[in-house]
C-alpha cells in the first residue's frame, strides 16, 4: 500500500458520512496522514447522532444517503451549530449546488473528485474556520454593524444570522465601502479558492444576505449589485 504524504496542519476533529465504505476509507486515511482525528459513519441518521455526540470541527458530508439523505442532515445540523460542512455528491447539476449552499453548507465537491483536491478543500475550510479573532473592532455600515471579533451582524442593532460564506462576504466589504468587489474576489473571501466555475455561489450569498439585512430585497439599498463588474457595499445608506 502507498504511503501518504503526512503534511504539516492544524488537527482537527473530522467525521465522514458516506455510504460507500470504500470511498469513505480513502478520506478517513487522507485526514489521519494530515493528522486528524476521523470518524466514519454509512447513513444518515447515523450523522446526526455521531455529529451531536462528538462535536466535530468539520463533517465531509455526501448527499446519498440512506435513510436521511446529506441535504436533510446538513439542514437539521446549521439549526443546531455552525459545524463546518463539506458536501459531496454525485449530481453535477446547478440546481444541486445552490440549494446545498442554501441549506448552509460551507463547500461543495461534486464526483469524481481526486482526494488531493478534497483534502485542499478540507484545509481551505480549517483555516478559514473562526480561532480567536484578533481584530476586536465593530464595523458600521449604514444599519449594517459587522462584528470581526465576534462573528455577528446586525441590522439596526438586531442580531441576524449568517453563514460563514455570506459573514466573509460582509467583513471583506465592510473593509472598503463603496468598493466594487468582483465575484472572484469574494469566492476568494469566503473559500480561498479562485474557482470562476464556482462563481455563482457569491450570487447565492449575496441573494440570502438581502433577506436578512434589506428593508426590501427586491430593491437592495446596501448590497447594491455593479452589473458586469459584481457587488458593493453601499456606505451612504441608513
Amino acid at each position: 500500500m502507498r504511503r501518504l504524504p503526512i503534511i504539516a496542519a492544524m488537527c482537527a476533529k473530522v467525521l465522514v458520512a458516506d455510504d460507500d465504505p470504500r470511498q469513505a476509507e480513502v478520506i478517513r486515511r487522507y485526514l489521519t496522514a494530515e493528522g486528524h482525528e476521523a470518524f466514519v459513519v454509512h447513513d444518515g441518521r447515523a450523522a446526526l447522532d455521531q455529529a451531536r455526540r462528538r462535536r466535530p470541527d468539520l463533517l465531509v458530508l455526501d448527499v446519498m444517503m440512506p435513510g436521511l439523505d446529506g441535504l436533510h442532515v446538513c439542514r437539521t445540523l446549521r439549526q443546531e451549530s455552525d459545524l463546518l460542512v463539506l458536501m459531496l455528491t454525485a449530481r453535477a447539476g446547478e440546481e444541486d449546488l445552490l440549494l446545498g449552499l442554501e441549506l448552509g453548507a460551507d463547500d461543495y465537491l461534486t464526483k469524481p473528485y481526486s482526494p488531493r483536491e478534497l483534502m485542499a478543500r478540507v484545509r481551505t475550510l480549517l483555516r478559514r474556520a473562526p480561532r480567536g479573532e484578533t481584530r476586536a473592532d465593530v464595523r458600521r455600515i449604514g444599519r449594517i454593524g459587522v462584528d470581526l471579533a465576534a462573528r455577528h451582524v446586525t441590522v439596526d442593532g438586531v442580531e441576524v444570522e449568517c453563514t460563514r460564506g455570506e459573514f466573509a462576504i460582509l467583513a471583506a466589504m465592510s473593509e472598503q465601502p463603496d468598493r466594487v468587489f468582483t465575484r472572484a474576489q469574494l469566492l476568494h473571501h469566503t473559500r480561498g479558492i479562485d474557482r470562476s466555475s464556482t462563481e455563482r455561489t457569491i450570487d447565492v450569498h449575496v441573494m440570502n444576505l438581502r433577506r436578512k439585512i434589506e428593508a426590501d430585497p427586491q430593491r437592495p439599498a446596501q448590497l447594491i449589485t455593479v452589473y458586469g463588474v459584481g457587488y458593493k457595499i453601499a456606505a451612504g445608506s441608513a
